[in-house]
């Protein structure tokens, strides 16, 4: 087959579809049994090495064998992938060679497109239930233009499930592991009339947490889950095909287990007041005054229709979709009552996607589509003050420890009366801020390729993608501390001047000398004491977007393009070099640290508005007291990549080889800031590398794996990173070296039809640093001290599988107990402490399986 049936497979299958040896078929047989990677889609088949794509596809069977049963542990098999959870169990992020955005903040569209059936999930909350049913996972590396109406800038993960069949059949599933892990999936499949077919499945998993919070006496990290889908197949003819999906999902869980990497100098004033937390980074014991709650409602539903009208195919994939998310957690990390955080979000979204593709017996073929997203989101948040945050701030503060226990705190008394604030409000107030964040996001997009053969062979292929893209979005925020609403710099000079300055009009009317000697006092320590006070100054006051200068409004439209040259050296071996690029839009910030960016305000010294220079917002009378400048929003990413691929296949073995050179400007850097995000464009972001995958099956049941990614990242120019100017510098959190690599046996006991499988596969990150540095504990080190992650995780499964479908089987995932820090992060209003996320420990159990 060459590579114009191949684009018009792709036309009725939705979506790339690659499919490894042992998957099923359309009649849910297995297929041949040689190491051939196949792609599929509605009755036509086409080889990977005809492919000219660099993607890794993972098959249903591997999925049961690995137990991998979501997206967080595809990437022990795929190298070119990571996978990260932070925070929540809803915010995950995905990275294709070496590039992607964290999923905390839900107004950042993901560089790596998670799409399931077809329908994109733009949020990766939405795309992290248990997979029941899979077919095969395919991660697509680099820029997907031409093939994905939403495009992916960094690559994209496809998750293809079984679709109902006309012929009866069905598992069930259970499980049983340590930390009383109870897994239960089933599917059943079968025809109800001769032209409509259906499928149910569902998925139950429960876990103790493996991590205790010590002093409330609860586990974390635990698993309690449940996804349910329906499907309908309806084929009343030969070239007409309709699949109507519906599915609901719910997460309900306790996560995640933060450990206390670096005890700044405030862990003595956490201490002091009986606090607890934990130092042992692999202990997985902690200490909170707040259970955490992490509770996640996904569903939706989609239908698509394939028609083939002669010689040409024409799909339609339409869906929506709604996800609700809810988490509840201590953001202090410790069993002292500082401050809890709360986030309430719902995303609503609508797609509709339509493709035309040719499949004429010339040299010349195409695919064209359209693809239009409306999406609409909101997020209704807060951060409560604990019982005992003025006690913990007022020790900090260099309150007496003795008067403090006692009850008796002076220094916060002191700063109200000099301040003229009521007494005993500073830190006192139920909620230290509240946030209503709404984003409004409709895009459309126009693609196509057009493949010419001149001779047997060598398929020339030109491609591109126009996308426009709209955002609407409204930020407010009410910060109700008394302390931040007054800056202490300005508050100086009303003193200083003995009231006769209260305004800045007063104060630019002054002579010049004598305002640079009162911000020269006001802002040195020693001359203002109030000066010192600027650090518990957590949330100043926001400034509403939008607003007179702020129009709350991105527009974006981009056209992207693929060049591409493939061609059949023989029937074993194939060659293919491209040139693409690639586009996401601008994404917005929807946190707290939103800020006006510096072309429409700049502070003063010290945060003045008194000694603020003439700006937009300024000159429209909107500065509020300590407001700074940020960032609202990243502008697009545009990426760029040059790749050259050899795949071969022979009997026995089989190789895919692509060396690449991609280049993303203006990629979208999100950084954590301890209760908000920073979101900037980095200038231009780059990485080199190879991607190396084979098979070889030296005799009949035997096959073994080795697949490697070698990147070479580099922030080319980056100036502006909230760690100061990174050009120059390698990216942290992208491993040099990635290797995944498996042996599996499947032995035959003779002419019975039973056979015993046997699998070990073992993946591993070569050492590198897990950031470039954090913007508080780093900076005051000069970025000195950085720290490291390697990963080596060893897993196996044995299972017996019987003639009469039975199968009974047993696996251990981390069987050599790795340990290492996924991240590290500032401790929230603790300078000087870094917290951090350590890795899952050893897990193991039985599965009893009966497909009939």
């Amino acid at each position: 087959m060459n590579i114009t049936k191949f684009l018009s497979a792709t036309a009725l299958g939705g979506l790339v579809a690659l499919s490894p040896a042992y998957a099923q078929d359309a009649q849910g047989e297995e297929a041949n049994d040689d190491n051939v990677i196949i792609v599929t889609a509605t009755k036509r088949a086409q080889t990977l090495q005809e492919t000219p794509i660099s993607v890794s596809v993972t098959s249903g069977e591997t999925l049961e064998a690995a137990q991998i049963r979501d997206v967080l542990d595809l990437q022990t098999v795929t190298p070119s992938l990571r996978v990260s959870q932070l925070q929540t169990s809803s915010a995950s992020t995905f990275i294709i060679r070496g590039f992607g955005n964290g999923d905390n903040n839900f107004g950042i569209e993901p560089s790596v497109g998670v799409f399931i059936d077809g329908v994109f999930r733009s949020r990766s909350a939405a795309a992290l239930s248990d997979l029941p049913n899979v077919e095969r996972i395919e991660v697509l590396n680099g820029p997907q233009s031409t093939l994905f109406g939403k495009n992916a800038s960094a690559g994209v993960i496809s998750v293809i499930t079984r679709a109902p069949q006309f012929e009866f059949g069905g598992a069930v599933e259970a499980v049983y592991g340590n930390f009383n892990n109870v897994v239960l999936k089933g599917d059943i499949t079968g025809p109800l009339t001769d032209t409509i077919a259906f499928s149910v499945d569902g998925s139950y998993n429960r876990r103790d947490g493996y991590s205790n919070i010590v002093n409330l006496d609860e586990e974390q990290n635990n698993r309690n889950r449940w996804a349910a889908r329906g499907q309908l197949l309806f084929e009343p003819t030969s070239d007409l095909t309709i699949r109507g999906i519906f599915d609901y999902s719910k997460i309900d869980e306790i996560c995640c287990q933060v450990t206390t990497v670096v005890a700044g100098p405030t862990a003595g004033a956490i201490q002091l007041l009986g606090g607890q937390f934990s130092t042992d980074r692999f202990s997985y014991d902690a200490f909170l005054n707040q259970v955490p709650i992490n509770k996640v409602d996904n569903y939706g539903g989609s239908l698509q229709v394939d028609y083939q009208a002669g010689a040409f195919s024409l799909t339609s994939i339409s869906s929506y979709r709604e996800l609700k998310n809810l988490f509840i957690s201590d953001i202090d990390y410790s069993s002292l009552d500082v401050a809890n955080e709360t986030r309430n979000q719902k995303v609503k979204t609508l797609t509709q996607e339509f493709r035309v593709a040719s499949d004429f017996d010339g040299p010349i073929n195409f695919l064209l589509g359209g693809y239009y997203f409306d999406e609409s989101i909101s997020q209704i948040s807060q951060i409560e003050n604990g019982t005992q945050i003025r006690d913990f701030f007022e020790v900090l503060a260099g309150g007496n420890p003795a008067d403090v226990i006692a009850g008796n705190p002076s220094v916060f008394n002191g700063v109200e009366a000099g301040l003229g604030l009521p007494q005993e409000s500073i830190f006192l107030t139920p909620l230290l801020t509240a946030e209503q964040f709404s984003m409004d996001n409709t895009s459309y997009s126009i693609f196509g390729t057009v493949d010419f053969e001149p001779i047997d062979g060598l398929v020339l292929t030109g491609g591109f993608n126009y996308t426009d893209d709209k955002k609407d979005f409204a930020l407010a925020q009410q910060s109700f501390d008394p302390l931040g609403q007054v800056n202490l710099i300005d508050a100086f000079i009303v003193g200083a001047t003995g009231g006769t300055v209260t305004s800045r009009a007063q104060f630019q009317a002054l002579p010049a000398a004598n305002q640079a000697a009162l911000l020269a006092a006001a802002t040195n320590p020693a001359v203002n004491p109030l000066a010192g006070l600027a650090g518990f100054q957590f949330q100043p006051p926001f400034l509403t977007i939008p607003n007179a200068v702020e129009d709350g409004r991105t527009r974006d439209d981009k056209f992207t393009y693929l060049l591409r040259a493939s061609y059949a050296v023989s029937n074993e071996v194939n060659i293919y070099g491209s040139y693409a690029t690639g586009f996401k839009a601008s994404s917005v910030n929807l946190s707290r640290d939103s800020r006006p960016s510096s072309t429409d305000f700049v502070a003063g010294p010290g945060g003045s508005t008194f000694g603020a220079p003439s700006s937009p917002i300024l000159d429209a009378g909107l500065a509020l007291p300590n407001l700074r400048s940020g960032s609202r929003f990243a502008g697009p990413e545009n990426a760029t990549v040059y790749e050259v691929g050899i795949k071969g296949q022979w009997e026995g073995f089989g190789f895919n080889l692509a060396l690449f050179d991609q280049t993303i400007t203006g990629f979208q850097s999100l950084a954590f800031t301890g209760t908000g995000f920073a979101l900037q464009n980095a200038g231009q972001q780059s990485v080199k590398g190879v991607e190396f995958d084979s098979t070889i099956s030296p005799t009949e049941g035997l096959v073994f794996t080795f697949a490697m990614t070698y990147l070479d990242p580099l922030f080319d120019d980056f100036p502006g990173s909230v760690l100061g100017d990174l050009s120059g510098v390698t990216p942290a959190g992208i491993p040099k070296i990635a290797i995944s690599t498996s042996a599996t046996y499947a032995h035959e006991f003779g002419a019975s039809g039973n056979k015993l499988i046997t699998r070990i596969d073992y993946s591993h990150e070569s050492n590198t640093p897990i950031n470039n540095g954090l913007p508080t504990f780093n900076a005051a080190l000069g970025n000195t001290q950085i720290f490291d992650r390697e990963v080596n995780l060893v897993n196996g499964s044995m299972t017996l599988k019987l003639d009469n479908g039975l199968e009974i089987g047993g696996y251990v995932r981390n069987l050599l107990n790795d340990q290492f820090i996924t991240t590290v992060f500032d401790g929230v209003a603790q300078a000087g402490t870094v917290s951090g996320y350590p890795s899952a420990p050893r897990t193991y159990g039985g599965v009893v399986r009966f497909k009939f």
